[in-house]
């Protein structure tokens, strides 16, 4: 039986975009790195030339609960990566991961720096608690 491949988690913010991926099997999240933010297209251009060097066949992105901007923005991104690897975004609520990224951060005796990819762990540890990824 094949794997279902890698997925791919953003946490998006105004500056930065937090990544991280699951191994093959999607059975363990990773953090990999942060992409400073340009614009929507130049992001998805970049998120995805780092999508196809990890054959990723899952989209996971964070979506603030608190509406507005940060909302319309992770939307923007997700939707635009999609398009570019032909792959439906799945949106999970990231409320209160980049608090928890912090905490973890700090317990493990990590660099601060690390914080929107640790969140983006998150995010897809909680997409894959869900089921949802298979």
């Amino acid at each position: 039986m094949a794997l279902p491949g890698p997925a791919l988690a953003l946490d998006v913010g105004t500056a930065k975009i937090g990544v991280a991926v699951t191994d093959a099997g999607r059975k363990m999240a990773f953090p990999v790195s942060t992409v400073a933010r340009k614009s929507v297209a130049a992001d998805a251009a970049a998120l995805a030339q780092l999508a196809r060097a990890r054959g990723v066949t899952a989209l996971v992105v964070g979506l603030p609960d608190t509406g507005g901007r940060m909302e319309r923005l992770a939307r923007q991104v997700g939707d635009a990566l999609g398009a570019v690897l032909a792959l439906p975004p799945h949106y999970v609520d990231e409320g209160y991961t980049s608090a928890e990224a912090r905490t973890r951060i700090a317990d493990a005796g990590l660099r601060r720096d690390t914080v929107d990819a640790q969140a983006a762990v998150l995010i897809l540890e909680q997409w894959l608690a869900s089921g949802a990824g298979g």
